[in-house]
């Protein structure tokens, strides 16, 4: 089957999520053609060159500034007014390029992209859906999680129900697992990539650090306030402070780091938090400001015994996290990591119902977690 796939290209997670399905995609002997912005796009050209069944286009997307931990709104939306003439002009080439080249998709996935989207919408073409947002959307979520001061979660609900309305079928990435709400939904494990698969947990004496935004230039010395050793990355930057290393970023060496950790500290982005997860390792988890799909996943770690969370990152707050360390893999022992057998299962039996015809099912058949059934939507 001739298959569009669209990824967004604001942070990794979604181009190492959607390198899993792609891979299977192309092992199964579909052609796919890649519709991706920003870093990914490099990501995915190097990933998937071996394979003659897969084009990928550069497109232009959204994106997002920030000043140390917070969401830079007036940035942003000053880079993206900038930019938007040249990625609109882009956008139109790549569209008429797909449109008019034979290609002539069947299907479309989209991991939270609304390029691919667009054009299966124009082209009458069906969308899978595939990734971690939905969640806040198509799930029921107790008062406790989501009720909060600062925590407008009905404003999150509403910008990813607007995103990819109306897909054939969603399937939803997730580590924490609440009642579906809505039909053509269902939840399946982390997606993760086979360097997480493959790595063995064996706990060590240091704490990972992953910073997003180099530009917090506190964190070193609240690090060195405290008796640990910390590993960090993203600070731009090498080199040893007493008991901080600052390290360059390597995919192998970050694995490495992470199976070896006796505790990760990070945002709240979804991919990291599910690998640290499925690896045992206890995390503390500061979400973006006004992020409020990182401070849902923070919030569900916490409940769930996984680690903790915290608004500001000081002294105090890690040396508590770090008391409880003990404690949160106690909790974690008990998460049973899987590989990507239900989700591969899923999205094939989407393609071959679509190639048949089929309406858009309510239930998969294949096994998988927290299906919809007609008890859990009210």
């Amino acid at each position: 089957m001739r298959i569009l796939y669209g990824v967004v290209g604001e942070g990794m997670g979604h181009a190492t999520r959607s390198r899993v399905v792609l891979e299977h995609l192309l092992g199964r002997g579909h052609s796919v053609r890649v519709v991706v912005s920003g870093r990914a796009h490099g990501f995915l050209v190097e990933r998937l060159k071996v394979y003659t069944n897969c084009t990928i286009e550069e497109i232009h997307g959204l994106t997002l500034r920030y000043f140390k931990n917070r969401l830079d709104k007036s940035e942003s939306l000053f880079d993206n007014l900038k930019k938007a003439p040249d990625g609109i002009k882009k956008n139109i080439q790549v569209y008429a390029k797909v449109a008019e080249d034979g290609f002539k998709p069947e299907l479309v996935v989209s991991d939270f992209e609304s390029w691919a989207a667009f054009y299966a919408l124009n082209h009458f073409l069906p969308v899978i859906s595939i990734d971690n947002m939905q969640v806040i959307n198509r799930c029921r979520h107790d008062r406790e999680i989501t009720a909060a001061k600062g925590f407008n979660f009905n404003v999150a609900k509403l910008a990813v129900k607007m995103k990819l309305p109306g897909a054939y079928h969603y399937l939803v990435s997730s580590f924490f697992f609440p009642p579906v709400r809505k039909k053509r939904t269902t939840l399946v494990p982390p997606i993760l990539r086979p360097e997480i698969l493959a790595a063995r947990r064996e706990p060590g004496d240091h704490v990972l650090v992953y910073q997003t935004s180099s530009s917090n230039e506190a964190l070193v010395p609240i690090l060195q306030k405290l008796p640990y050793q910390f590993r960090v990355y993203g600070m731009g930057r090498e080199g040893s402070v007493g008991n901080v290393t600052l390290r360059a970023f390597s995919e192998t060496g970050f694995v490495d780091d992470l199976r070896t950790a006796r505790a990760v500290i990070a945002g709240g982005g979804f991919s990291l938090m599910s690998e640290a997860v499925s690896l045992h390792v206890p995390m503390l988890s500061v979400p973006i400001e006004q992020q409020y799909e990182q401070e849902l996943n923070a919030r569900y770690l916490t409940h769930l015994g996984y680690g903790s969370w915290a608004r500001r990152l000081d002294e105090g707050v890690i040396a508590r996290f770090m008391e409880r360390v003990d404690d949160f893999s106690q909790t974690l022992g008990v998460y049973q990591r899987r590989d990507n057998s239900m989700l591969f299962g899923c999205v094939d039996e989407l393609v071959e119902r679509w190639s048949r015809g089929e309406k858009r099912p309510k239930l998969l058949e294949a096994q998988a977690m927290g299906k919809w059934a007609p008890a859990s939507s009210r």
